[in-house]
């Protein structure tokens, strides 16, 4: 079966379910067990006293552990990203800061890409470093022969972790090649991709040679403004020590928002093929105006990233950057005039989205930070939503004007 009836009919079966067509909400805390031994192995797969036999899975125990919902949203989420298992966690934040944590220790160091969402900025400068991890940023288009050698002299390197395409200025990094530098220096250091600028249906990390793949749900997956969620998929392995990190810290997604992304899924790539068409009408818009001196948006950057573009993507999402000539002063007076789009932070949802990075998302990093991203206070990101793209342009032209 094709993805988009996968995406509708996997995990659920309504016979369990007194045969209701969509899945109820299993709105407990806590499940019974129907005799004592079956309590007692519950337990011992859950802390991993014991391994599943073949064919065997984890019974229903307790709401921050699995739930119904939960897991007929994994099961899909492992559809889209290609994966042997997948999980949800309560905000991208925890998707990101629960794997790292999982895979590190004090001593150990990490490589990311810059620039990144400004929470994972935060994680990689303020909170692992104050746990004895090493963070070292790169920038997402490095030369690989600088990467290797980075790679190869980094004392206890564990992950690299790659957010692509770049938040907020879009810059592609190769997934393929830095997965190539790690089986060259070390097959053990984990490739981890934040895949949430742009969504499993136009890149597929795991494919690429990632091991992890992480999202803010929130965005293009969840896409209505209406929830809070995030998620990693890979491998069985890796996923089950995640689960493990997840039922500890206590960073389980609420069933209602399990159920309200499961209704979401369904729409995702009719969503996402109407914002990307209406991203390419913005996109020529701007190519004409005067006023804009740069645009950002995936395979419209260097000869290096539109050769990354058309090997790693199918499609160029929604998400545009661009600068204007003028600073703050100017970005602000745009941004105060727009009336169909909304003055917000986030991204990917049915409602089209304007923020000023380097004042709000990016406000954490230091000023030498957003220089060497190539974060101005001249930036403007937009999120393209679902209305008519005449009207967004007409809106984006008096804005300007």
């Amino acid at each position: 079966m094709k993805l988009s009836t996968h995406i509708i009919n996997k995990g659920y079966q309504s016979e369990l379910s007194e045969g209701s067509l969509v899945a109820p909400v299993f709105r407990t805390s806590t499940f019974c067990f129907p005799t004592s031994e079956s309590g007692k192995r519950s337990f011992e797969i859950a802390y991993h006293l014991d391994k599943p036999k073949e064919n065997e899975t984890l019974p229903l125990i307790y709401s921050r552990v699995n739930n119904p919902n939960m897991e007929i949203l994994e099961e899909r989420l492992s559809i889209l990203n290609h994966s042997q298992k997948s999980l949800v966690l309560s905000s991208g934040m925890g998707a990101i800061s629960n794997t790292c944590l999982t895979f590190l220790k004090p001593g150990d160091s990490l490589i990311y890409s810059e620039p990144v969402y400004g929470g994972t900025d935060f994680l990689f400068n303020h909170t692992l470093p104050n746990l004895g991890i090493n963070c070292l940023p790169i920038d997402s288009s490095s030369p690989s022969d600088n990467l290797t050698d980075l790679v190869a002299t980094t004392p206890n390197l564990k992950i690299i972790f790659i957010e692509t395409p770049c938040n907020p200025l879009l810059k592609l990094t190769s997934i393929s090649e830095i997965s190539d530098i790690i089986k060259k220096v070390d097959s053990d250091i984990l490739l981890i991709v934040d895949n949430t600028m742009i969504g499993p249906l136009y890149l597929n990390p795991l494919k690429l040679g990632a091991d992890l793949v992480v999202y803010s749900i929130t965005k293009f997956l969840g896409g209505h403004s209406d929830l809070v969620a995030g998620g990693v998929s890979g491998n069985q392995d890796l996923i089950t020590q995640i689960g493990v990190s997840r039922t500890i810290f206590g960073t389980i997604l609420d069933p209602d928002t399990c159920w309200l992304i499961k209704r979401s899924l369904a729409t995702l790539k009719l969503r996402m093929e109407q914002q990307t068409e209406n991203a390419k009408q913005i996109i020529s818009f701007l190519k004409e105006h005067s006023k804009i001196s740069k645009i950002y948006y995936p395979g419209y950057g260097s000869v290096q990233e539109q050769d990354i573009f058309k090997r790693e993507y199918s499609d160029s999402g929604s998400i545009i950057s661009f600068e204007i000539d003028g600073g703050e002063k100017k970005c602000f007076q745009i941004l105060n005039k727009f009336q169909i789009f909304k003055l917000a932070v986030s991204l990917g949802s049915i409602e089209s989205l304007v923020q000023h990075p380097s004042s709000m998302t990016h406000s954490d990093m230091t000023p030498e930070q957003k220089e060497r991203s190539g974060i101005t206070d001249s930036l403007i990101r937009m999120s393209i939503g679902l209305e008519d793209s005449d009207d967004l342009i007409n809106d984006l032209r008096l804005a300007l004007e």
